[in-house]
């Protein structure tokens, strides 16, 4: 496997990922962070950072939003526990 297909691999399973994390608004950030050591804001900051990295700019609104499907306070608004 070269690496453009890797990565490519690995951008849909992030893709992949961020979904089954839109579906499951039941799980709170809170139980992610106990369980497995991040959250969707971890998510949110990891990906502005690497696009930091490529020269792009994008605010940690813009990213959150990415990753929730929705802005945050919204998100926050209607499902946070």
């Amino acid at each position: 496997m070269n690496d453009n297909m890797k990565k490519e691999i690995q951008s849909s399973a992030f893709e992949r990922l961020l979904e089954h994390l839109k579906e499951r608004k039941d799980v709170q950030n809170l139980d992610l962070m106990n369980l497995a050591g991040f959250c969707r804001n971890c998510l949110s900051k990891w990906y502005r950072e690497e696009a930091d990295k490529k020269g792009i700019t994008i605010s940690d609104p813009e990213a959150r939003e990415h990753v929730y499907g929705m802005p945050y306070t919204e998100w926050k608004d209607k499902y946070q526990k």
